[in-house]
């Protein structure tokens, strides 16, 4: 039984010590949405690199300015490039996919052998890193070059990596002079549950309100009520 239904509520509660992990894995990448896709390039200890998305990814600080990305290891419990690579360099860079890069994105998703250069199959460009020695992926709109801060390891087949980025890079006319990214210019990819995704150009927004506003708001609410 994986679920059951509360009397006293009416909800339905899954207890995750009775689920498998891959049910676990469903019910997390189904309602935790949209997540957004770090676009990861590395290079090994050769030189070579390497690039794969990862939708186990967000930004947890400005100060430090630090990123997250959750990277599970093959079924045998090997690491996967990505995490090898950040092992031995301690370097990375997370490349924002925007939705002009769906294809080449989910091309290096395949599971290519390690003759295959994916970044050849995509058609991508690489441009040379200037405080990492990952490169960046031209195409992406936005790329940050990370140091490796913390590696937390959470269980044998998973683990987080922190990455404080030291620079941020850009196409131009998408960030204005006070800071702000346009989002609709991004026009980013972000992950939903199975094979869906989403864009994020179509926004709205909801100023957080001060004491005051929330009195009078709520105010202006009991008004309407009474009426």
């Amino acid at each position: 039984m994986t679920d059951d239904i509360q009397p006293a509520t009416g909800q339905t509660r899954f207890d995750f010590a009775e689920l498998t992990p891959r049910e676990r894995y469903k019910l997390l990448i189904g309602a935790v949405v949209p997540r957004p896709i770090a676009w990861v390039t590395t290079v090994n200890e050769a030189g070579i690199a390497n690039a794969a998305p990862y939708s186990f990814f967000n930004c947890l600080s400005s100060d430090p300015a630090i990123l997250a990305i959750g990277v599970e290891n093959h079924a045998d419990m090997r690491f996967k490039d990505t995490a090898h690579n950040i092992r031995v360099t301690e370097e990375f860079t997370v490349n924002i996919a925007a939705h002009a890069n769906l294809h080449a994105m989910n091309a290096t998703a395949v599971p290519f052998g390690p003759e295959i250069d994916e970044i050849a199959e995509a058609g991508l460009t690489m441009l040379p890193g200037e405080f990492v020695s990952c490169p960046q992926i031209a195409e992406a709109p936005v790329r940050f070059e990370c140091r490796r801060h913390t590696t937390l390891n959470i269980g044998k087949s998973r683990e987080i990596i922190l990455g404080e980025v030291l620079a941020m890079h850009s196409h131009p006319g998408l960030v204005n002079d006070r800071h702000h990214v346009d989002p609709a210019a991004l026009d980013a990819l972000g992950r939903m549950g199975g094979h869906g995704y989403c864009r994020s150009n179509q926004t709205f927004d909801l100023p957080t309100m001060s004491l005051e506003e929330w009195a009078a708001f709520t105010s202006r609410q009991s008004e309407g009520l009474r009426g």
